[in-house]
């Protein structure tokens, strides 16, 4: 029996036709989409317990750090020319525009973190592997069926060198903010 192999042939997508997608309402800002490696992703979508936990993340964040970082809440982040994911909360550097002008890039990046509730393993296997190949200085899974907080640092390569699985009652602080100190309680809510 002679099998043929089938090649099957991807149109990939850079961020600006995607954006000229959303411009030319093929795709509307409430589709829940986002691009990686040249895909279009369809997001899970957004029940209760999840948008809790982002909405108690982003009172946390503000009440600790104050005026220091910008908050972006399930804001794109465009990493390379092919993707621009949209991760659920983003702690980025003080902009006076606050990036009206443009998408953060990764070098805006202090935090992303993904919460996830049926997502975990697109979290860990699609998308921070893109964080550390973009080399964003940490990144962070609200893992809500394991009930733990999932913490990467130092990207190198494509791959966080340091992992961390935080527990109820443990305590951590930001890469770049060693003074905050978070309890993992108010993370996993």
């Amino acid at each position: 029996m002679n099998h043929m192999s089938i090649q099957i042939t991807k149109r990939l997508f850079t961020v600006s036709e995607y954006h000229r997608l959303i411009e030319a309402g093929i795709l509307s800002e409430d589709d829940r989409v986002e691009l990686i490696d040249g895909e279009i992703i369809e997001m899970t979508p957004i029940g209760s317990h999840h948008s809790g936990r982002v909405n108690r993340l982003n009172a946390l964040f503000g009440s600790s750090l104050g005026q220091r970082v910008i908050i972006s809440i399930q804001n794109p982040i465009q990493l390379d020319d092919h993707s621009e994911p949209q991760p659920d909360l983003s702690l980025l550097k003080l902009r006076a525009d606050f990036y009206i002008d443009a998408h953060p890039t990764p070098t805006d990046v202090l935090l992303v973190i993904e919460v996830a509730e049926t997502s975990v393993e697109i979290d860990r296997e699609v998308k921070l592997p893109k964080y550390a190949e973009s080399l964003i200085p940490e990144a962070w899974i609200v893992n809500i069926p394991g009930d733990v907080l999932e913490v990467y640092i130092r990207p190198q390569n494509g791959v966080y060198q340091e992992k961390q699985y935080l527990r109820r009652g443990q305590t951590l602080t930001l890469q770049s903010m060693p003074d905050i100190r978070l309890n993992v309680n108010d993370i996993l809510c």
